[in-house]
């Protein structure tokens, strides 16, 4: 079976709470916004990019993981198995993790959430649909991403944003650019070919 292309990550700077077990929810949990809308990231290079609110509107109900720094050996909670919870509210993805007290790792991140020293999280997803918008010749890009297939929501140590994002999109940004060179050639052309005819 051949393997899936890896997917996207994209992250935030987060503010992650945890809440410690009581009467009614017998385990701690980890909680926060793994994602925010229509919140521009400037990439550099003229590069920026957001998220639509209707983004994930049709893969809350897959499989979905919770993980420590997009380890898949260091699962928080599942979906599937009512460990994870997940919903979207006007400010972005919510998501609350039901963490596992006999799993010495999960509790040990939650401690250190507790603490602040970790606060940073991500999701790791795939882009189905995304608009461009282009300006200046190629120069200023801009993409809201519209519609994905997520694959895993991540706390993390550090963010892995620009690692992968801007590595991305400055292949995405190569190809606008050599489009738009393109174009700009055709325009060119058309123009020199007028400007023949007139003078013949």
């Amino acid at each position: 079976m051949e393997k899936e292309i890896k997917y996207q990550i994209r992250s935030i700077p987060a503010d992650l709470k945890t809440r410690a077990a009581d009467d009614k929810d017998k385990n701690p949990k980890i909680e926060g916004y793994f994602a925010v809308f229509d919140s521009n990231y400037d990439m550099g290079d003229g590069m920026s990019e957001s998220i639509d609110s209707h983004s994930f509107d049709e893969t809350l109900s897959g499989d979905i993981r919770a993980l420590t720094n997009h380890d898949d050996t260091l699962v928080l909670g599942r979906n599937t198995a009512g460990t994870l919870k997940l919903n979207v509210d006007a400010h972005g993805l919510f998501g609350s993790i039901d963490v596992n007290p006999k799993d010495t790792d999960a509790m040990n991140l939650y401690a250190r959430v507790e603490r602040g020293d970790v606060s940073q999280c991500s999701f790791g997803f795939n882009i189905l649909e995304e608009d461009t918008d282009v300006e200046d010749e190629g120069r200023k890009v801009h993409w809201t991403i519209k519609k994905v297939k997520l694959f895993e929501v991540s706390v993390c140590t550090f963010p892995a944003y620009e690692a992968t994002a801007v590595a991305a999109r400055k292949n995405d940004l190569a190809d606008i650019k050599s489009r738009s060179l393109q174009a700009w050639k055709q325009r060119m052309l058309k123009k020199l070919e007028k400007g023949e005819k007139k003078d013949a």
